[in-house]
């Protein structure tokens, strides 16, 4: 990858032994452990950074700021808030990030609150290895192994649940966590606290200052917008965005409200047309799964060459965040269509919620890792993997609701989105803001919804929906819902399409069994989704293990 921090609990020599030190722009050895960073945002403010003195090694990756009083390098400001409170610091660092800390006593590496960056780590012989990259990390395996449980939980829903990967050997730090030489821990700053405030003002303030905080990034600037709420809000909050892409068809509706937006705001908008590149996965973009999430989430993965600025912005998890995303409302059965009702699910199950309704779980008749020792009843399986991620987190949620959130946001699918954007460009992560985060944080999950978004998008704009996002014309879901109830009972009229290219009918119209699995006819009649997927997992353990532990598309999933 592009960007990476690499690093070892030992000595320069000892991170000599896994890896070359002039692939890296910097390389700083403390007391415990040695680390290398490579990004082209080096010494950006706001981007990553490193101190090393006379109290220690800091090391900060990714997109980070300080409180504005301290008024020096942030890497600095932390090894010294670390020196005064302890661990305590962290807990005052903003945005999304891996921070290293070594006092010359103890060496440790930390995610932000919600590890909106993976750090992997693997004990190979003589010191404990960690990076970005799992790739990279995975090196010094010595005898990689599959791991099954792991890889039926990608197969069935695109993504591996908790700290674990496909590959037995290799971890990742907790989520809200820190790796230490010989052990992982976890910390206290995503917690659940539900507190009496205004929602709709807080929101919008605190989301004008976290685009404030992001607006003076160098370069072109490009917003990856759709017709939707999130992009938006970005393009009103930021007045110096240079263009505008949407990936999509020009006769899309979604493509049309994007270019009104854009239009609406006075800048130019670019259309990455989708065409048979939308689902190629011969490049790179599987890498960015990084073996533990599906790749068909990179919706740009194959218009690098269009896309023409150095720093880039996206709204990605605003749903999440904001609106509820996972969280299960009411419904009424009205003639086989669900209809929501204004209210959350009284009786909700944290496995059925997720399982069934927000990960991208695909069924099969079939063993899809077969003599597993896993094997057979998938949803079962998915589902108490689910509910094991609950298992010793009870001081992080105080109700189910918030509990269906958690898991949810431990285990987004959606990240190779982000990390891809990340590795290519410039990238802003606004939703890792922590003032946004710790509004999530304190607002009760009945106002974590699209009418508290709505309200305050428009105290940061009065008219931010003159174009409505074609699929919800009203504010209220109910509405939006009935309407597209009515149009799909109505002769020569459609429902609304959704924001993405129709996936299985670009994989066929493609011809993507030929072009993947020609020599696999056993597994044409499943589900584009799951080849896609067994595409990705083979794709990379291909790349990352030995010859023994790789695994080809003929071991998975045979003929029923």
């Amino acid at each position: 990858m592009k960007k990476e921090l690499f690093g070892v609990f030992g000595d320069r020599s000892e991170f000599g032994k896994f890896r070359s030190e002039t692939e890296f722009d910097r390389v700083v050895e403390g007391g415990t452990a040695t680390v290398g960073i490579r990004d082209v945002g080096l010494g950006i403010p706001g981007r990553s950074t490193v101190y090393s003195g006379d109290g220690g090694v800091c090391v900060l990756w990714g997109e980070v700021y300080t409180p504005k009083s301290t008024g020096m390098d942030p890497a600095r400001w932390l090894l010294g808030r670390y020196d005064e409170v302890g661990m305590g610091a962290l807990s005052e660092l903003n945005g999304s990030y891996l921070a290293f800390i070594d006092d010359g006593d103890e060496a440790f590496v930390a995610t932000d609150p919600a590890r909106t960056w993976e750090c992997y780590f693997t004990d190979a012989p003589g010191s404990r290895v960690f990076g970005t990259d799992p790739g990279a990390v995975s090196d010094g395996i010595q005898s990689p192994e599959t791991a099954e449980k792991p890889l039926l939980e990608f197969l069935h829903l695109g993504v591996v649940l908790g700290d674990r990967t496909t590959i037995r050997q290799l971890r990742r730090v907790p989520f809200d966590g820190c790796l230490y030489a010989d052990s992982t821990a976890e910390l206290s700053r995503f917690v659940y606290e539900p507190t009496e405030f205004d929602y709709v003002q807080e929101l919008a303030d605190r989301l004008e200052r976290a685009l404030a905080r992001r607006a003076k990034h160098p370069g072109r600037k490009g917003l990856l917008l759709s017709g939707g709420y999130d992009s938006r809000t970005i393009l009103a909050g930021l007045p110096n965005i240079d263009t505008c892409y949407t990936v999509g068809s020009a006769s899309s509706a979604e493509t049309k409200v994007a270019k009104n937006i854009s239009e609406q705001y006075g800048v130019p908008h670019h259309l990455l047309s989708v065409d048979e590149r939308y689902l190629n996965r011969e490049g790179d973009a599987i890498e960015y799964g990084h073996g533990i999430k599906e790749s068909i989430h990179i919706h740009h993965a194959a218009y690098d060459t269009e896309i023409d600025v150095d720093t880039i912005y996206h709204g990605l998890l605003w749903d999440t965040f904001f609106r509820g995303h996972f969280l299960p409302t009411d419904r009424v059965n009205v003639a086989g269509y669900e209809l929501p009702w204004n209210r959350l699910d009284p009786e909700p199950s944290v496995a059925e919620t997720l399982v069934e309704d927000k990960f991208g779980f695909i069924p099969s008749d079939r063993d899809l890792v077969p003599d597993s020792e896993y094997s057979g009843d998938g949803e079962t399986l998915v589902k108490e993997a689910v509910d094991e991620q609950l298992v010793g987190q009870s001081d992080r949620y105080d109700s189910i609701y918030n509990a269906i959130d958690l898991v949810g946001i431990q285990n987004q699918p959606t990240m190779p989105f982000r990390y891809h954007l990340a590795d290519n460009y410039l990238e802003s992560f606004i939703v890792a803001d922590s003032e946004l985060i710790d509004w999530h944080l304190k607002t009760p999950p009945e106002h974590r919804n699209t009418g508290t978004l709505l309200k305050a998008i428009r105290r940061i704009d009065d008219d931010i929906l003159k174009h409505r996002p074609p699929d919800r014309p009203y504010d209220s879901v109910q509405l939006n819902s009935v309407q597209n109830f009515i149009r799909k009972k109505l002769p020569f009229v459609s429902g609304f399409n959704g924001s993405w290219p129709d996936r299985t009918r670009h994989y066929d119209r493609n011809q993507y069994d030929q072009r993947l699995f020609a020599e696999c006819p056993e597994i044409h009649d499943l589900p584009p989704r799951l080849k896609l997927r067994i595409n990705d997992i083979t794709a990379w353990l291909d790349e990352t293990s030995d010859d023994e532990s790789a695994i080809s598309a003929h071991v998975l999933c045979p003929p029923a």
